[in-house]
């Protein structure tokens, strides 16, 4: 099977879904190929979904209570995690209402993609998979997540965002372009290789390769 984008992400992440044949996955410096998903959360990578899950039942601030505690290892302290909370979904410009609500139940596509990244932000892992987070988003949606992406980069971490749609780049300042054609790059660029795609589409290197 060739692999795509999110297929990439999923089998990085060790989705049970997939079954990896060969090669191996290394992260700072250890191979993390056969751990199981929370090991390698706990290891401190993130991913964001397409298609975030609706989980009926369990709060926002629970659920993010709940996993920051599984991947520091350190009791959260309740009043301050939820000044947190309420700080960074004012940022995002969420109603800080919804952090008692149902993950993502009766939630907007566009709250959704700004849970993510309130997740990512709250649990500050080392390196951030974003897949598709800016898909069905609006003009202003894209910005407030792409405000929400520089909040959280610095230089101990890593993000890679994976988009058909460069949009999500013009506010963002990014330091590698990557096309991935047939489960392969074929391509290596900067900012302006972004700009390069938004003006004249893919064409050019599906004839090429």
């Amino acid at each position: 099977m060739v692999l795509g984008k999110t297929t990439t992400a999923n089998a990085i992440l060790n989705n049970p879904l997939y079954t990896k044949k060969s090669g191996e996955i290394k992260f700072d410096g250890e191979d993390i190929t056969n751990l199981k998903t929370d090991e390698i959360a706990r290891k401190g990578i993130f991913m964001s979904f397409q298609l975030p899950e609706e989980i009926p039942g369990i709060s926002v601030a629970n659920f993010l209570k709940y996993a920051k505690n599984k991947i520091t290892g350190k009791p959260v302290k309740i009043f301050e995690f939820k000044d947190e909370l309420k700080k960074y979904m004012l940022d995002l410009n969420m109603n800080p209402k919804y952090i008692e609500r149902s993950l993502n139940v009766g939630f907007s596509g566009g709250e959704k993609k700004k849970n993510e990244i309130l997740q990512m932000l709250v649990l500050n892992p080392k390196l951030a998979i974003l897949d598709e987070t800016d898909s069905g988003l609006d003009v202003d949606a894209i910005k407030t997540v792409s405000k929400g992406i520089e909040m959280f980069k610095n230089d101990e971490n890593a993000v890679l965002i994976i988009t058909h749609n460069t949009k999500i780049l013009r506010s963002l300042k990014v330091d590698y372009v990557h096309v991935l054609v047939d489960g392969k790059i074929v391509t290596t660029g900067t900012q302006e290789l972004a700009k390069e795609i938004e003006d004249n589409g893919y064409a050019r290197f599906k004839i090429e390769n």
